[in-house]
C-alpha cells in the first residue's frame, strides 16, 4: 500500500475518535504504520533540506501512534519471570541476532513502533519509546532514555543516564533530534524539540529546553528558540553547564546565579571522535 493511502486512512480513523475502537480496518491501518516505524520506512520526523530547521515533522505519523493508544486494550504481557500491563497495541519488541542489534541483558526495553538500525548497542537498563528512530552504530548506555518520536542519528553516544525527551503531542511539534556523530554526556537532558546538530558535544549534566538560552562565548552570541523554531545547537559545538549572575533584586544582593549552558569551543578536524570529553575541554 502506498504511504499516501496509509496516511489518509490514519487521518480518517484518528478523526473518527472513539468510533474507531473495535474497527478491524482501523487496527489494520495502525499495525501497518507500526510495522513501517519498526522497519525505519516511516518516521515521525525526517530530514528536509527545504525546512528552516533541516527537518520535517510528519504529524500524521504521530497521530497514528496516538491512534494506537486509543485502539489498545490493557492486557498482561509476560516476559520470562516478569510481567507487565500496557496497551496491547504496544508490546515490547524482540530482536533476532541477524538484525545486528545488540541488546545486553539486564532490564532494557524497546517499545513496538520504535526503530533500531543495525549496529545499535543498548546497555542495561535503557529504554526506547514508540516512534523513536535510532540510527546505525549508536550506543544507548545504561539508564539512558530515548523518548517517544525522538530522532537519533548515526554513531551517536548517549552516555549513562542521558535523557532524550519525547514529544508526541502536540502532533505538529518537532521531536527532539540528535544528529550524526554527537556525544551526549552522562546525566544530560535534551527536551522540548531541541535539535542538536552533527558532531556537537554536550558535557555531563547539560540540560537543554526550549526556554533555555545558550551562550556562545566563541561567537559572542546567545542562541534561543523562537515561536517558529526550536532551540538549535550548532554543528560541532561543545556545550558545558554554566551559570550567569542574576543582576537585580534580592538575588543580586545575595550573589545568586541561574543555570545556563555555554558553548566554550567548536570541534574541528583535529578533534579525535573518540576523545573523551575531558580531553576536548582541556
Amino acid at each position: 500500500m502506498e504511504i499516501k493511502i496509509l496516511e489518509q486512512q490514519i487521518e480518517h480513523y484518528f478523526a473518527a475518535g472513539s468510533a474507531a475502537i473495535g474497527d478491524a480496518a482501523a487496527m489494520a491501518a495502525f499495525e501497518q504504520l507500526r510495522d513501517g516505524l519498526e522497519a525505519g520506512t516511516l518516521r515521525s520526523a525526517e530530514p528536509d533540506a527545504s525546512s528552516p530547521t533541516g527537518w520535517r515533522v510528519n504529524a500524521w505519523v504521530k497521530r497514528g501512534i496516538l491512534l494506537g493508544f486509543r485502539l489498545g486494550n490493557l492486557e498482561k504481557m509476560a516476559c520470562t519471570a516478569l510481567s507487565f500491563v500496557d496497551k496491547h497495541t504496544y508490546p515490547a519488541r524482540t530482536f533476532a541476532a541477524e538484525q545486528g542489534i545488540r541488546v545486553v541483558p539486564g532490564g532494557s526495553s524497546v517499545r513496538s513502533g520504535a526503530y533500531l538500525a543495525k549496529g545499535v548497542v543498548m546497555m542495561p537498563p535503557a529504554y526506547v519509546n514508540v516512534g523513536a528512530y535510532v540510527d546505525e552504530g549508536t550506543m544507548v548506555d545504561s539508564h539512558a532514555l530515548v523518548g517517544s518520536c525522538a530522532q537519533i542519528g548515526k554513531r551517536v553516544h548517549l552516555s549513562a543516564a542521558a535523557q532524550i525527551g519525547g514529544v508526541l503531542e502536540p502532533v505538529n511539534a518537532s521531536p527532539v533530534i540528535i544528529e550524526d556523530d554527537t556525544l551526549i554526556g552522562g546525566n544530560t537532558g535534551v527536551y522540548e524539540g531541541t535539535i542538536v546538530r552533527s558532531k556537537a558535544v554536550l558535557a555531563a549534566g547539560t540540560i537543554l529546553t526550549r526556554g533555555t538560552p545558550v551562550y556562545d562565548v566563541v561567537n559572542n552570541t546567545v542562541i534561543k528558540a523562537t515561536a517558529e523554531t526550536p532551540l538549535i545547537i550548532p554543528a560541532g559545538a561543545v556545550v558545558v553547564p554554566g551559570s550567569r549572575a542574576i543582576s537585580k533584586g534580592l538575588a543580586k544582593d545575595l550573589g545568586l546565579s541561574v543555570y545556563t549552558p555555554i558553548i566554550v569551543k567548536y570541534r574541528d578536524e583535529k578533534t579525535d571522535l573518540s576523545a573523551t570529553l575531558e580531553d576536548i575541554l582541556r
